[in-house]
């Protein structure tokens, strides 16, 4: 009896995708927790209320060297004792920190949670907010920065996501 040996998968196909169902269901619920950098300035961009509020979880000192325009300042560590003076529980909140290296804006996230709020994450941070050309705010007042080319695109409101 001759036993045959197949070579392992490539890395991308060593592990198989999902069934269709569990990746549609994985992928809905990342929605449910994330939104982007581009969607949540649409939304603030739009006269009137968006229907929820931004929350910058960073220190004052990162507070005021830049944040996105309308948020509302709550460093983490104060979460647990500022919040329901600050915040509408009946309002969703978006967190967000530095950027993607950083989990400051999941542990907001989960201290808002656990108080009982609605929450989703803004997957970038400011980081990304300022590299896909967003304005912004410092304590000396307005700055804008031009796109990223590796982030956004260079010519079009819509990056066709």
């Amino acid at each position: 009896m001759t036993t045959q040996l197949t070579a392992p998968a490539n890395p991308v196909l060593r592990v198989a995708p999902a069934a269709p169902a569990d990746a549609a269901a994985y992928f809905r619920a990342s929605l449910v927790f994330h939104a982007d950098v581009s969607d949540v300035a649409s939304a603030l961009a739009v006269e009137g209320d968006p229907g929820f509020v931004v929350l910058d979880s960073r220190s004052t000192a990162s507070w005021d060297q830049g944040h996105v325009p309308g948020a509302v300042h709550l460093p983490t560590a104060l979460i647990a004792e500022q919040a329901e003076q600050l915040l509408d529980k009946s309002v969703p909140v978006v967190t967000y920190c530095w950027g993607p290296g950083c989990n400051g804006a999941t542990r907001a996230a989960l201290a808002l949670a656990e108080l009982g709020f609605q929450v989703k994450e803004m997957l970038g941070g400011f980081e990304y907010w300022v590299r896909e050309g967003f304005a912004f705010e410092t304590w000396e007042g307005g700055e804008k920065r031009a796109a990223d080319p590796l982030t956004a695109p260079v010519d079009s409101e819509d990056c066709g996501c």
